[in-house]
């Protein structure tokens, strides 16, 4: 049996590519977002009340995925990206329907025009990604503090992240420099490096778009040097 679902909404994140996104939501607290409903759900009526809740499980589409198929199997980056473990052991984003989740912090909700959104904390998604469902987050039945995390029991380490001279003369004129300045460190700081190259130096130098930037930096053992931060 084939069912059909619809977009309810997109995403608007600083995230501009699927290269270091972090894990899991919250991991970079400065990154928030937006997210901008579309269709019947583009209503004040569709989220009337949803204000009471301060979190929600945003339910969504891996979109860039969603041709390459999917295997019974995946190397998870918290195991070092070399042990075999079953996709539904996992939040790999390759899954036989490509559907994820993830537990947003809901700021408010905006009205525009005939536009509704909804703003948010931070996310793990890429900017522009389908929301196919929101649902509350319900803190007495959805938290279970006992609950064993598996191979992902402890939260990841986080690197130490410096901008050079020419990064911080690049970034100095930005009008929003401070808070982007946060993001590029919460985003480094994750090392958004291949699960093989974690804890290792590495003399290449990588690059990600996040907002109008495209960032450039190097990774040693245990920081990362911001090397140049040019505009789109």
């Amino acid at each position: 049996m084939t069912y059909h679902i619809d977009p309810i909404g997109f995403i608007q994140s600083p995230y501009k590519e699927k290269f270091a996104v972090p894990r899991q939501p919250r991991l970079a607290p400065s990154a928030t977002s937006r997210l901008k409903l579309v269709g019947e759900a583009n209503s004040p009526e569709a989220v009337r009340g949803i204000e009471q809740f301060s979190h929600l499980w945003l339910l969504f589409l891996f979109d860039q995925n969603l041709d390459a198929g999917w295997r019974p199997t995946v190397r998870p980056p918290r195991l070092g990206g070399n042990e075999r473990i079953g996709v539904f052991a996992s939040r790999a984003t390759f899954r036989p329907n490509g559907i994820g989740m993830s537990a947003v912090e809901l700021k408010g909700v905006v009205q525009e025009g005939n536009q509704t959104y909804l703003e948010l904390g931070s996310v793990d998604l890429v900017d522009n990604t389908p929301i196919i469902d929101i649902k509350p987050y319900i803190p007495y039945s959805d938290s279970i503090p006992d609950a064993l995390g598996g191979f992902a029991e402890k939260e990841p380490d986080v690197l130490d992240v410096y901008l050079s001279i020419e990064a911080q003369r690049s970034l100095s004129s930005h009008p929003q420099k401070a808070h982007i300045e946060a993001v590029i460190k919460e985003v480094l700081g994750q090392d958004p490096r291949p699960a093989y190259k974690k804890g290792k130096a590495d003399n290449k130098e990588y690059a990600v778009n996040l907002f109008d930037l495209n960032v450039k930096f190097t990774v040693d053992s245990n920081s990362v040097t911001v090397t140049a931060i040019d505009r789109f």
